[in-house]
């Protein structure tokens, strides 16, 4: 069976109409699940730690979820190419809703943790594995659309999750910020069981199992060194060294791996790129910012403030809101001017500047204060993290394309769960150290436990009023202390964007992926991927159908109307089409479309048998110029990446030239403005 015989039955089997949007609607749901647990949590860790204690292990209930995520996506992604997205997706879900489940039942710290691990092992199969779905089931001229659509869930998500993780708090019990996503789940594994057919088409792979491991192994020691450091062991103790001298072993031998790989998860060539090492570090600093700033923030709020788990969700509101107006603002700004940086190099500052702000905090901060540091927190981090993307992606090779994305993204995540791990350990020390002084002062009441007021926050309102104030501002400075550490984080930021090479935008800048620059998301995909998401984004942008078929037409030499050459074209594809059916496909009765079908009569290029209508050989040499005609416009959208040079992204070029003529949407679209001019 031929390439293109495949891709015309893959076509005819894609979901239509109702279908088509019931299985969108299951994909965004599961997408929102997966990117809110990243979130969610944070304004529950208070009231988590009140009811489990482990105030020192807190940090672990984020980053647990944030390494095994965004150490399973490669293998979810490469996986589903192989052995089926669909059967992977629903495997994915399963073991995602069992880890909700087990959080929810969770006794103490050590097993929630456990659990969210379990749970980010199925919630990076439904981030990487809803993206590759909706490429299987939607058009190639629609796909760009829905996959922005699916961007945006990752806003909605940086937006809601705190709010909804203070409410659940606040009406329920924090156990339901894991108990919902049961019943939403279990409606996504049934949608996409009834409704989603299963795609014939493979990729086979040479997994990199050894170097997914080796990662998870470096990065768990390396974020344990920072969590035990100081608190559970001394810095200089064998436990601490050991696990510092073990990271760097596994990391030579994850480097050894990589080079020996088929298909490393990383390839260590890039690292020789300096965008690509800046961009990295520069990320890795960003998420360790911003994850770490999500995870403070709300115990900084109900804490020292008193405010509600809600209210703190709503406080976190503007930074949410700098992020997504900085992000998306900057994107625009990039495609206008085609210079990006700018960008990173007024964010690295502006993020260093509110996190010096934020270490000044204290309980007598007024609101309006505090949501003004939190927007600039968030505009900083917005201007930097849409920017690397675009940075790197300018910066390398066809073949790196999707290892350069994804590694821009992975050590974002990595950024995050080592910030959450760091600030946790700088709280739990400063907090330990400041508690000491009030004891000495002695005017805690008899039997009243200072480390259980660290675990408990609520047991503060049994304390006398100086005494309770004495303590809020110790809770204060501690968090105080975390925010300061940060600064010179985001200095290092700062340096590393003056030396960050800016160099000429590639066609493709102009397709950004807004998910890829909201800090939620992942990215998994191979080059072809990549170029084929972007040049999906940029065909939205090409002229409506009606100019475009023209323009074609022209270029081409066919003098044909727009009506006449979607009907050539879609004939020419299938090889003879039912007159019916071609109507149907247009939108129009019968007796609408006969005159367009009867100018390619007349002109040689289709017969009319037994009510089929059938291509002739002048016909497909006059269909083919089109798609020519057509191949040679995207080919444009690929300026820098020399398709020429790749036999891959020839034969997408070929592909998707034949895909995005006479499809459905182009008929209804010409038929539509027609009816409209006459």
């Amino acid at each position: 069976m031929t390439a293109e015989t495949t891709a015309q039955k893959e076509s005819r089997s894609m979901p239509q109409g109702r279908d088509l949007y019931v299985i969108l609607g299951a994909l965004m749901l599961a997408m929102l699940l997966a990117a809110l647990d990243q979130t969610i949590v944070s304004t529950a860790l208070p009231t988590i730690v009140s009811d489990l204690g482990g105030l020192n292990h807190l940090s672990w209930v984020v980053t647990a979820y944030l390494l095994s995520s965004t150490a399973s996506t490669p293998l979810w992604g490469k996986l589903g190419d192989q052995y089926g997205r669909k059967r992977l997706f629903q495997t994915s879900i399963v073991i995602f809703l069992i880890g909700s489940a087990l959080c929810g039942v969770a006794q103490d710290m050590t097993q929630l943790i456990a659990f969210r691990a379990v749970q980010g092992l199925g919630g990076g199969g439904l981030m990487v594995l809803v993206v590759a779905i909706v490429g299987d089931v939607v058009p190639v001229r629609e796909r760009g659309r829905y996959q922005g659509l699916f961007g945006a869930v990752f806003g909605v998500s940086s937006v809601c999750g705190p709010l909804l993780g203070g409410w659940f708090v606040d009406n329920l019990s924090w156990r339901w910020v894991f108990y919902i996503n049961i019943p939403i789940g279990i409606l996504t594994l049934i949608v996409i069981a009834a409704v989603l057919h299963a795609t014939s088409v493979r990729e086979q792979h040479k997994i990199d199992y050894l170097g997914t491991l080796l990662i998870v192994g470096w990065a768990v020691g390396l974020v344990l060194m920072t969590t035990w450091g100081g608190t559970e062991y001394a810095w200089t103790s064998p436990q601490i060294i050991g696990l510092g001298a073990g990271s760097v072993v596994l990391i030579v031998v994850w480097v050894f791996v990589e080079l020996r790989a088929t298909e490393p998860i990383m390839p260590p060539r890039l690292f020789r790129e300096g965008i690509f090492s800046q961009s990295s570090a520069i990320s890795f600093v960003i998420g360790f910012a911003m994850f770490g700033a999500m995870t403070f923030i709300p115990i900084f709020l109900q804490v020292v403030h008193g405010v509600s788990p809600t209210m703190s969700g709503v406080h976190l509101l503007p930074m949410m809101l700098g992020l997504l107006v900085a992000s998306i603002g900057s994107g625009q700004l990039i495609s206008a001017t085609g210079r990006y940086k700018i960008y990173p190099m007024a964010g690295a500052p502006i993020v260093a500047l509110a996190m010096w702000l934020c270490s000044n905090m204290d309980e007598t901060t007024s609101t309006l204060s505090m949501s003004l540091r939190f927007a600039l927190l968030g505009f900083g981090l917005g201007l930097v993290m849409q920017v690397l993307v675009i940075a790197v992606q300018n910066a390398v090779p066809y073949k790196d394309l999707g290892s350069a994305t994804s590694g821009v993204t992975f050590f974002r995540q990595i950024g995050g769960s080592f910030g959450v791990a760091v600030f946790g350990s700088v709280f739990a020390n400063q907090l330990s150290s400041n508690m000491e002084s009030v004891v000495r002062k002695g005017q805690l009441p008899a039997g009243f436990d200072p480390s259980a007021a660290e675990g408990n926050p609520k047991l503060l309102d049994r304390l006398p009023p100086q005494v309770k104030a004495d303590v809020l501002h110790v809770y204060a400075d501690s968090i105080q202390t975390v925010f300061l550490w940060a600064v010179p984080i985001a200095l290092v930021a700062v340096v590393l964007t003056w030396f960050l090479r800016e160099t000429p935008l590639r066609a493709t800048a102009g397709a950004k992926d807004y998910g890829e620059g909201l800090g939620g998301a992942p990215t998994v995909r191979s080059s072809r991927h990549e170029i084929e998401r972007a040049l999906s984004v940029l065909m939205r942008q090409d002229a409506k159908a009606l100019e475009l078929y023209e323009r074609l037409g022209a270029l081409a030499g066919v003098n044909l109307t727009a009506g006449s050459m979607w009907a050539l074209c879609r004939i020419a594809k299938d090889g003879s089409v039912p007159g019916e059916e071609l109507a149907e496909r247009a939108g129009v009765p019968v007796e609408h479309g006969r005159p367009y079908v009867d100018r390619l009569i007349n002109a040689g290029f289709v017969l009319r048998q037994s009510g089929d209508l059938v291509i002739t050989e002048s016909g497909r040499v006059a269909a083919d110029r089109l798609f020519e005609a057509r191949r040679q416009g995207l080919a444009e959208h690929l300026d820098g990446w020399s398709p020429e040079e790749h036999p891959e992204l020839a034969g997408l070029l070929i592909r998707l030239s034949r895909e995005s003529l006479g499809d459905d949407a182009d008929g209804k679209a010409i038929h539509a403005g027609a009816a409209s001019d006459a």
